[in-house]
This record gives structure tokens, C-alpha cells and sequence, in this order.
């Protein structure tokens, strides 16, 4: 009965996913210098392969790595930042914060769900979902629960959220087959990268690479029903990271060194670019959180061999109005 329940809570959160809470006390104490004087740019650990960002609580970036489990938090004012073990090997991609201070990590090959507490690196719960050629690739955060994608498998995973945001016993991970007009790639190939929420709060945004050249789905949370969004044309072959900002969808297209930038009707449902941003700094950027009036993206340098030396940064560019 308790997983029953449990499910019935996580899909009927659909009908009112709402905004994924960031703010929250600061870590440390506020910067004296203004929002304004903060640095544009600033290194990586050398050799730390970042691939997601998450911003909060407070003006503090999170990334996470292809390389391990391992999380560097920054700050946004200063650009210092220090290392934060996890205890973990397993990679640590698309990665979220919640006001708690807590990071749910997408796990890639590693097929794990985890949650991990910031501020000391110590992991409070791991999932494990999929099959042995699932790679766990991006996550969103909505008030009733925490969606992942999964970029060679059909499906979502969700991990029901307590009202008070307790984490989930393991029997109640939910996996959700998508279906309706979604096409996956055939022999597990990669299909599913970012995920977002619609700006009604009733559905999920899922890219999906292989589609029709590059596609946006929503998804009912509730049934797992797919469906295209009319985006005017505008193709996402290289869509990774999905930032919702109101009715403003920025998309990172990797390799394109660019991120475009979608308005959205209420649903989800219809779209349209309405601008693109690129930047000489841009070294093959993967995903995108935003502070105030900007933009953070972190390079992952997927043109270059990785290696225990290779540096690697993140950049801030101002949101597009």
C-alpha cells in the first residue's frame, strides 16, 4: 500500500510541478563587492571533466564530473571554490539543489539516483534504476518530486518527494515509459539528454536528440504521454542542458557552442527561438544555471582529450532579454 500511495503522490504532482525552490540561506557570509563586479569567468580543478551546474542556496555554483563523484562548489563572487568529496567513484552528471542544501546528482553509466548534502559531500540516499546500458543523465526538481532522464532507455525515473521533502524508500522510485509520439533511437542509442518543466507546472520538457533532428517533448507526468513541440522549425541536434526562466526555455547546444532561447505558450506546447547566444569563451558548454541577470555555463572541452592537466572553466554571460 505505501508504494501505491507513493506513486499516486508523484504523479499527481503533475498537475502542479510549480517552480524548484533555489533560494535558501547562504553558505557563507555575503560578499561585500556587488553582483556587478563579479568575475565573468573562472577556473575548474584541472582534469575535473565538468558537465552540470546547479546554483544555490546563495550565490553559489555546484558542478558536478564525468570523472567522478566528486563536486566543486564556487562562488559566484569571488570564483574561489574548493572540492567536495562524495565518497563515490560513480560520475556525477546533470545535478539540481534544493533549498535544503541537498544536490540530486544524475549518475550517468553508473544507473544512480543520488542525494547528496552540500555542504559535506556525505550521501543521504542512492537509487538504483534502469538497465545495465542506462546512462542517468539530467534531473529536474519539482515541489512533489525530482525527474531524471535516462539517454538510452524510453523512460523517466521519479523519486516522490514527502511534503516536508523526506527522500523516498527505494521500493518507490517510480520509472515512467514515455510514449505517445516519442521515437527513441534504435540499439540503445542516445536519444534523451536535458529536462525542464513547463511553465504551467503541468508537464515536463524532455530534449530528445534523435527525433526528427533534435526535438521537444512534453510529457505528462502523470501518464507518461508524449507529445512534439511546435517549435517554429528550430531543430536541437546538440541539446543538452534546459534552463526554464518563466516562459523562456534556454537550451544549450553543445557542440554549437550556443544556447538557444525558446518562448513558450503556458503548455509547453508551442514555442519559438527568439535568440541565440554564443560567445567566444564558450568551449563546448553543456549546461546552464542563471543568477541574477546572468547566465553560468561550465565548458566541458568535449573536442579534447581529457587528462589529469586539461583546464577546464565555467563563464557567465548576461540572460538575453
Amino acid at each position: 500500500m505505501a508504494r501505491s500511495l507513493t506513486r499516486r503522490r508523484l504523479l499527481g504532482a503533475g498537475a502542479a510541478l510549480g517552480v524548484a525552490a533555489v533560494a535558501g540561506p547562504p553558505i557563507a557570509s555575503a560578499h561585500a563587492r556587488t553582483a556587478s563586479d563579479w568575475p565573468a569567468s573562472f577556473p575548474l580543478p584541472a582534469g575535473f571533466r565538468p558537465e552540470g551546474i546547479a546554483i544555490g542556496p546563495g550565490p553559489y555554483a555546484w558542478f558536478g564530473s564525468l570523472g567522478g563523484g566528486s563536486l566543486y562548489r564556487a562562488s559566484l563572487a569571488t570564483g574561489r571554490g574548493v572540492t567536495v568529496p562524495t565518497g563515490t567513484a560513480a560520475p556525477s552528471i546533470g545535478l539540481k539543489s534544493d533549498a535544503r542544501g541537498r544536490i540530486f546528482i544524475a549518475g550517468g553509466p553508473s544507473r544512480q539516483l543520488r542525494v547528496v548534502d552540500g555542504r559535506t559531500g556525505r550521501i543521504l540516499a542512492t537509487y538504483e534504476v534502469g538497465r545495465p546500458a542506462t546512462f542517468v543523465n539530467d534531473v529536474v526538481l519539482t515541489p512533489g518530486a525530482a525527474w531524471f532522464t535516462d539517454s538510452t532507455q524510453p523512460c523517466l525515473y521519479g523519486l516522490p518527494l514527502g511534503p516536508r521533502g523526506e527522500l523516498p524508500h527505494s521500493r518507490d522510485v517510480v520509472t515512467l515509459p514515455l510514449k505517445g509520439e516519442w521515437a527513441e533511437a534504435p540499439n540503445e542509442a542516445f536519444t534523451t539528454n536535458g529536462i525542464e518543466r513547463t511553465p504551467d507546472g503541468r508537464g515536463l520538457l524532455v530534449i530528445n536528440v534523435y527525433a526528427d533532428g533534435g526535438t521537444l517533448f512534453r510529457v505528462d507526468p502523470r501518464t507518461g504521454d508524449a507529445r512534439r513541440v511546435d517549435c517554429g522549425g528550430k531543430k536541437l541536434p546538440d541539446g543538452d542542458g534546459a534552463l526554464l526562466l518563466g516562459r523562456t526555455l534556454h537550451v544549450v547546444q553543445q557542440i554549437q557552442n550556443a544556447v538557444d532561447v525558446l518562448h513558450l505558450d503556458a503548455t509547453g506546447l508551442r514555442g519559438r527561438a527568439v535568440a541565440r547566444v554564443t560567445d567566444p569563451r564558450f568551449r563546448i558548454p553543456t549546461t546552464v544555471a542563471a543568477h541574477g541577470d546572468r547566465l553560468y555555463l561550465p565548458n566541458a572541452r568535449f573536442d579534447v582529450e581529457p587528462t589529469p592537466t586539461t583546464d577546464y572553466d565555467a563563464v557567465a554571460v548576461p540572460r538575453p532579454r
